[in-house]
């Protein structure tokens, strides 16, 4: 009679349950029982005999692989290189390490330095700024990117919720509570907010005219809409909602006299402390600041000429080897001054034409000879 077998018997090499013998047990069975094995099942996917494809590497794709890709990626390179090279960029190092340099009587400044101390950088401009002008700060040595600092926040606190208003996360210790009070905000990243002022003039015929500086729109609008919020409650009144919280320890105010003038860029909604609290991927590391709007078409943002920058020193950066920038730039399609892209590509791109030309010249000398040779017996 017939029996019937699985392809998972097939590949055991014998039936499950044995063979049936009229008037018996099975036979070879072991008791009835399944004999085990760890040999996979006889499936298209267990025995990697699945469809595959592939590429055969012959002279005719691979020449014209490379030439393309290097006839591609040149043009491109240089392209973004000569747009980098167009982006207008200056960039003032005002940390005051040098005994000549005017910020050096700041150097040793600390986070309750009253009055804050000042110093003045007068420089020159060779060239226009001919349209919107962005001004960063700039911080070298600074690891923002440390995982306890990382993790020292809050996001509930600075989303607005009451709740962690008074009772911050643990995540923030040691700046969790100062006095006996909740801080607001909490963690390491808001306590060490920089808070260094900085106005910058035109100076024309010994006279400072000042250059206006937009302090609004320099955060992500999802950071200033979503992320960050001030605590609800009756009215707007934003000392009453951050009643019986403190400031963090190295902050002069507390966070609800951040900008008393803007209400909607004031507490946990200030763009400069969103701007802070968006953490670096790097030890160094530039973060915008403010923004120079182009008054008219006919006249550049910043003309060239001379220029002097009133600094109000107080984020303090010695102690720890760190140096303190300024930098005015303008930006292009693909963002800020970055010749390292365009470099890149102009690299890749003619070590792959190189590569084609060595692989052609290789063909052409060498692959048209009878490679054939016979088999001794």
């Amino acid at each position: 009679m017939a029996v019937n077998y699985s392809a998972k018997e097939e590949a055991d090499g014998h039936p499950s349950g044995g063979v049936g013998v009229p008037g018996g047990g099975a036979v070879g069975g072991g008791g009835g029982g399944a004999v085990k094995t760890r040999k996979p099942d006889n499936t298209a996917f267990k025995q990697q005999r699945l469809p595959a494809w592939q590429p055969i590497l012959t002279a005719g794709t691979v020449l014209p692989a490379f030439f393309i890709i290097g006839l591609i990626f040149i043009p491109i390179g240089i392209g973004i290189f000569v747009t980098s090279n167009n982006i207008r960029e200056y960039e003032i190092d005002y940390t005051g390490t040098e005994p000549s340099s005017p910020c050096n009587k700041c150097l040793n400044v600390s986070w309750d330095s009253t009055p804050p101390c000042t110093c003045t950088i007068n420089f020159t401009l060779e060239h226009s700024f001919e349209s919107n002008v962005f001004m960063y700060y700039g911080l070298s040595n600074f690891y923002q990117n440390h995982r306890r600092y990382v993790k020292s926040r809050d996001d509930s606190q600075l989303n607005g919720d009451n709740s962690s208003l008074l009772n911050p996360s643990k995540e923030c210790e040691p700046y969790r509570t100062n006095e006996d009070k909740p801080i607001a905000p909490c963690g390491a990243i808001a306590n060490s907010m920089f808070n260094d002022t900085l106005k910058l003039y035109r100076i024309d015929n010994d006279t400072r005219t000042p250059i206006t500086l937009i302090k609004k729109g320099i955060a992500w609008w999802t950071d200033k809409n979503v992320k960050f919020r001030n605590p609800t409650g009756d009215g707007n009144n934003l000392t009453a909602l951050f009643q019986g919280t403190t400031k963090p320890v190295n902050w002069p105010k507390p966070v609800y006299m951040l900008d008393p003038s803007e209400p909607d860029n004031n507490g946990f909604i200030n763009e400069d402390f969103i701007v802070w609290m968006r953490t670096a991927a790097l030890p160094t590391f530039r973060k915008l600041y403010r923004l120079i709007e182009r008054k008219n078409n006919l006249q550049p943002t910043l003309q060239a000429g001379k220029y002097s920058l009133d600094i109000a020193y107080n984020y303090p950066v010695h102690s720890f080897d760190g140096r303190k920038r300024m930098i005015l730039s303008t930006i292009s399609w693909m963002g800020g001054k970055n010749p390292f892209l365009g470099i890149a590509y102009i690299t890749v791109g003619s070590i792959c034409f190189f590569l084609g030309v060595v692989l052609l010249f290789i063909h052409h000398k060498y692959g048209n000879r009878n490679t054939s040779a016979d088999i001794p017996n």
